[in-house]
């Protein structure tokens, strides 16, 4: 039964399972030579593959299979390669100008087994490049593929650092873009300052998703802000949270603040929008209309009785 691993490959850095049949056992970080649905690429081992990996790639299905392992001459061939997708780079950027198209070349890629050429581009709106196609066709004499991606598939191409000192995420172990939102920052209580959320790409950083649900999940065990809660102090009103340390900041009669860790909250009483519950909201009376007290309810619901022992169908007597 042939062995599979765990394969990082293409200038997109995708990461895919390939099967290997022979006696060559594979380490982390050997370059491989694979073949895909596009060719014949260049490929460097992750690790073996196993349930767990397969479960975080969310496919069962594999990629292809590694030919070899990378030698002398696959390596020459490599930097021949590399050489030539600079070239082929200025050339087809140039001809695109030429076309006049309304698109920016990013990044091109030469398929190591000689297979096609792909050429990455931005553009804002479709782009009809079939003549481009004819005329790159003849150019590199190969099999063009054009295909447009986003901004932040351009950092995946072309990025090296984060600011944190390491290799840029969506360029090493990301299979997918998550979606970021201030929010995330927000409750992390990171500075919301653009240039330092920020990626390479200029998207908020997609580490920020990263500890969201933990934060979320910790968020829901803790009082809101304006929770009047009971500790062995006494009574006092939640007026910020420790999120990761699962503490709440309570602020007691007289002005007097303490921290006060989750496990030491005797009771909630009431939040600032009338809730029981920590963190929740107070539902209204089911018998009374939005924006109505529940007193004004019971009172509504009540006959009213006429004044001065007058029905409701006689006329003020002061009037006659």
């Amino acid at each position: 039964m042939p062995e599979s691993y765990i394969v990082r490959y293409g200038s997109t850095r995708t990461v895919a399972e390939f099967s290997f049949k022979g006696p060559q056992q594979f380490d982390r970080s050997d370059s491989v030579l694979v073949r895909s649905s596009r060719g014949v690429e260049w490929g460097e081992v992750l690790c073996p593959a196993s349930d767990a990996t397969r479960k975080y790639l969310k496919s069962e299905a594999q990629a292809g299979r590694i030919l070899r392992g990378a030698d002398d001459e696959a390596w020459t061939q490599r930097d021949e390669m590399l050489a030539r997708e600079q070239d082929v780079f200025k050339q087809g950027r140039e001809i695109i100008r030429e076309h006049k198209l309304n698109m920016n070349l990013v990044d091109v890629e030469c398929i190591f087994g000689g297979e096609r050429v792909v050429f990455y581009y931005l553009a804002e709106q479709r782009v009809d490049f079939r003549e481009l196609v004819k005329t790159l066709a003849r150019k590199f004499q190969s099999r063009i593929e054009m295909r447009q991606i986003g901004v932040r598939d351009e950092a995946k191409l072309l990025a090296d650092f984060g600011d944190c000192g390491r290799p840029v995420c969506c360029g090493t172990h990301l299979t997918e873009m998550p979606p970021v939102s201030m929010k995330m920052a927000k409750m992390q209580k990171a500075t919301l300052d653009p240039n330092k959320i920020s990626g390479r790409c200029g998207r908020l950083k997609c580490c920020l998703r990263y500890e969201f649900d933990t934060y979320e999940e910790y968020r829901r065990e803790l009082p809101s802000n304006g929770t009047i809660v009971v500790t062995k102090v006494g009574q006092g009103k939640v007026v910020a949270q420790e999120i990761l340390a699962k503490k709440v900041l309570v602020s007691y009669e007289g002005g007097r603040r303490m921290i006060v860790d989750l496990s030491e909250i005797l009771t909630t009483i009431s939040s600032k929008k009338g809730g029981s519950n920590a963190g929740g909201k107070s539902k209204p009376n089911q018998d009374s209309s939005p924006g109505t007290s529940n007193a004004d309810a019971e009172n509504k619901s009540k006959p009213t009785e006429p004044k001065n022992n007058q029905s409701p169908g006689n006329s003020n007597p002061d009037r006659n």
